[in-house]
């Protein structure tokens, strides 16, 4: 009874963040196979056995989602002074469970950019694909998004669970977002 008490003292006290090393699998003189973490210097077929890797956030999205996503990715354009109908955007994309990346326009240089790959001077503007819809319409978003096989509806996640893959939440817009085409006074 000790000694089980002492194990459970002993295992409550290990560190949790030990991560596993290599694991081999070998055969003896004898024929029978073992498995551990170092063979012995006579084991007869070493084999290095090779853990599974870890899921890409991707890959815990519903099929449709990630098929939508691999065609039609989805790109929000944004400036610093667009508020209100930056956050609409943001706040149906995230509603919808719509994986995409944020761009915010900065400098001049960045706005003829994204004017002349857009045809759009007015932000928000969702590229869903090739096709860019300027300005926040809501049912014109919804269109576009059904169109390109997004689902209508956010796949269910448990309470504290994290946001799509790719999804920026309205709280911190700015700070994940990435540089691109824009221009700051055109909303």
């Amino acid at each position: 009874m000790k000694r089980i008490v002492l194990l459970l003292g002993c295992l409550a006290m290990a560190p949790t963040g030990m991560q596993a090393g290599e694991l081999f699998r070998w055969v003896d003189a004898q024929g029978k196979m073992h498995y551990g973490d170092v063979p012995p210097v006579d084991a007869l077929e070493v084999t290095l056995i090779k853990a599974p890797a870890a899921p890409t956030p991707e890959e815990d999205l519903p099929y449709e989602t990630r098929r939508a996503q691999q065609n039609f990715p989805v790109t929000l354009y944004v400036a610093d002074n667009c508020t209100e109908y930056c956050d609409l955007a943001r706040s149906l994309l995230n509603k919808r469970g719509i994986p995409y990346s944020e761009k915010r326009l900065v400098t001049q240089e960045e706005f003829d950019a994204f004017k002349a790959l857009s045809g759009s001077d007015g932000l928000p503007t969702l590229a869903v694909g090739k096709a860019f819809l300027k300005g926040f319409l809501a049912e014109q978003w919804h269109g576009e998004l059904d169109i390109a096989g997004y689902p209508k509806i956010a796949p269910y996640r448990p309470p504290g669970a994290s946001p799509v893959s790719g999804a920026l939440p309205a709280s911190a817009p700015a700070a994940a977002s990435q540089v691109a085409p824009a221009n700051p006074a055109a909303q």
